[in-house]
Formats: C-alpha cells, sequence, structure tokens
C-alpha cells in the first residue's frame, strides 16, 4: 500500500469521523439549548458537506483547501474541551478528528501530488 492511500485512509477516517461525531453531538448526545437544532447542524455540519465530492474522488487541492475547515473544527474542539467540563469527552474526540482529517489530508495532497507528478 502506497503512503498515499494510507494518509488518504486516516483523513477520510478523521472526516467520516467528525461529520458523524458533529451530527450525533448537536442532536442526541448535548443538543444545544439556546439556538434551534436545526440552525446548529446548518453551521456546524454544512461546512463538512462543501469538499464532500472532491473528498471522495480523491482530489488532492480539495484535501489541501479543506485543511482549513479542518483547522476551525480543531479551535472548536479545544476551545470546548477547555470551557465546557461536562462536554470534554466530545470536544476532545472533536480535537482529533480534525488532527486525522488535517494531517491526513496535508499528507496526501503532498505525496499524491509528486506520484501524480512521477507518473506524467
Amino acid at each position: 500500500m502506497r503512503r498515499s492511500q494510507i494518509a488518504y485512509r486516516i483523513s477520510m477516517s478523521g472526516y467520516f469521523g467528525l461529520f458523524v461525531l458533529m451530527m450525533l453531538w448537536l442532536t442526541w448526545l448535548a443538543p444545544p439549548e439556546k439556538v434551534p437544532v436545526s440552525l446548529a447542524l446548518i453551521f456546524m455540519v454544512g461546512p463538512l458537506l462543501l469538499p464532500l465530492r472532491g473528498l471522495l474522488y480523491g482530489r488532492p487541492y480539495t484535501f489541501a483547501w479543506s485543511g482549513f475547515i479542518a483547522l476551525l473544527y480543531l479551535l472548536h474542539g479545544v476551545v470546548e474541551a477547555y470551557s465546557t467540563q461536562p462536554e470534554r469527552p466530545l470536544a476532545l474526540l472533536e480535537v482529533l478528528f480534525s488532527m486525522m482529517f488535517f494531517f491526513g489530508g496535508v499528507f496526501f495532497a503532498r505525496w499524491r501530488s509528486q506520484e501524480q507528478a512521477g507518473a506524467g
């Protein structure tokens, strides 16, 4: 197995883990009390849908720019872990998934681009 495939699997595991975690967190585990759940889902899960097609097709450029989205979730997870004691395990899981998504995506974009340049 090539190293780009390993990075792809790590990144996609982080992406889908983050997607499922946010869905469960906002709908079942700890729904928000001050805003409607639907609005929270739009703002917290919506950005994850933007790069979905490029990620599924394995486009290095999409993995590169979607790292910025992963960093937003990393920031959210760190702030939630620091500020909210009851939701700390969920926030730390969000940090883990967002780091998998980010680093896997960065390494996939780099290694896959190198493989494509060497093949062409």
